[in-house]
């Protein structure tokens, strides 16, 4: 490949009609791409998921499709399908075809297509990579990776965490470190009166949000343990859990029940969709990921968009996104320090604000694009 600038680029993965980060992701550096000048087209899926390996409610989305060439073409179960869509996209022949690698499930349909891509000789394969190994691991898990990211050219790794992963995973190819950019697109920043209305909840309290769906490596069980603490019942504080369980919802149910915390956790366990996912984080003062495992999370790049503090547990990349005391606070993954960090955040009142206006100028999608072309350049096929 020569050291042109890439005009063509094609992501397959999820977008719209589906819905979730990942599609928020694919679509919003689509844009970053369009906005540069490109010439973009995402396929997405007929198939994602089959309806049995599906944890949520629905995979699909209620949104209007975003301003994008996108192609309905991938069915993740079919090899016949596979081939198809790889021998087209073979033919067009673009500079780039990006995948963003999360679960090895989806590492047979994105290993065939990009082998079959990878004989036009010209198309760079990228893949961004959240995870390289999976947080709830199977006995598979390895060997599907593997057979993915043979054709692979190069990757992006969005945490120190993950760069290292891959780094033993597939040491011969290169990688380049990008952080997670901000979620920008769910709207301008407003004020917590307004959002207080909007999701008809009472003011005069101090609000911490748990935003995402819900998984057990998400901690949940953790928080809720950690927000029975009787030190946090003398200040008028409220707990809001915000996205769809993707697992039994009955143990999280029965602990808020054991440590008589109905009045005090606020349980809005629906998928949240794009349109109002600024008014939680808008009501939120305080974002609480107390993940027992992680990568990196688009939730801590929503809350740098909306400028709020945060409290994460030192898993993963979290702490390399959130330095502790300048953006929020940094706490080992048990009930007792996130209870801590909590109480005095309530007790100081610290104010981080320009720490986290510092730290989010890091995180904008010119500079992932960016490190994306640099792979064209200093690789060529």
């Amino acid at each position: 490949m020569n050291n042109h600038k890439a005009t063509k680029i094609i992501i397959v993965g999820s977008a719209h009609p589906f819905r979730g980060g990942l599609a928020t992701f694919n679509e919003r550096l689509a844009e970053e791409f369009q906005k540069e000048g490109h010439e973009v087209v995402i396929h997405t899926f007929t198939l994602q998921y089959p309806s049995l390996l599906f944890p949520g409610k629905t995979q699909f989305s209620d949104s209007d499709k975003p301003d994008l060439n996108i192609e309905i073409s991938v069915n993740s179960i079919n090899p016949f399908n596979w081939w198809k869509v790889g021998q087209k996209i073979r033919k067009e022949n673009p500079d780039i075809l990006l995948f963003k690698y999360w679960t090895p499930f989806m590492a047979p349909c994105f290993g065939t297509i990009a082998r079959i891509v990878n004989k036009n000789l010209h198309t760079k394969i990228i893949t961004i990579v959240d995870n390289i190994i999976p947080h709830e691991r199977r006995f598979y898990d390895t060997l599907l990776t593997k057979y993915f990211i043979k054709p692979v050219d190069a990757y992006i790794a969005m945490s120190k965490s993950v760069y290292d992963d891959i780094e033993r995973f597939d040491p011969k190819k290169k990688i380049k470190l990008s952080p997670h950019p901000l979620f920008d697109n769910f709207g301008e920043k407003m004020k917590k009166a307004d959002a207080l209305q909007c999701l008809g909840l009472e003011d005069g309290y101090i609000y911490f949000l748990f935003f995402g769906f819900i998984r057990s490596y998400k901690g949940l069980d953790l928080l809720i343990k950690a927000f029975a603490d009787e030190r946090l019942r003398k200040f008028p504080v409220k707990l809001i859990v915000a996205g769809e369980f993707y697992e039994s919802e009955k143990p999280y149910l029965d602990a808020i029940h054991q440590y008589n915390l109905s009045n005090d956790i606020i349980l809005r366990t629906d998928f949240i969709p794009n349109e109002q996912v600024k008014n939680y984080f808008c009501v939120a003062d305080l974002i609480v990921q107390p993940y027992k495992n992680a990568t990196q999370s688009g939730v801590t790049q929503i809350g740098y968009h909306f400028e709020k503090p945060m409290l994460v547990t030192n898993v993963g990349g979290l702490a390399e996104i959130i330095p502790n005391g300048k953006a929020g606070y940094v706490v080992e993954p048990v009930a007792e320090d996130i209870s801590n960090a909590m109480l005095d955040f309530l007790k100081n009142k610290p104010d981080f604000s320009q720490g986290i206006r510092d730290e989010k100028q890091k995180y904008t999608w010119d500079k992932l694009v960016k490190s994306i072309k640099y792979h064209i350049h200093e690789n060529s096929k």
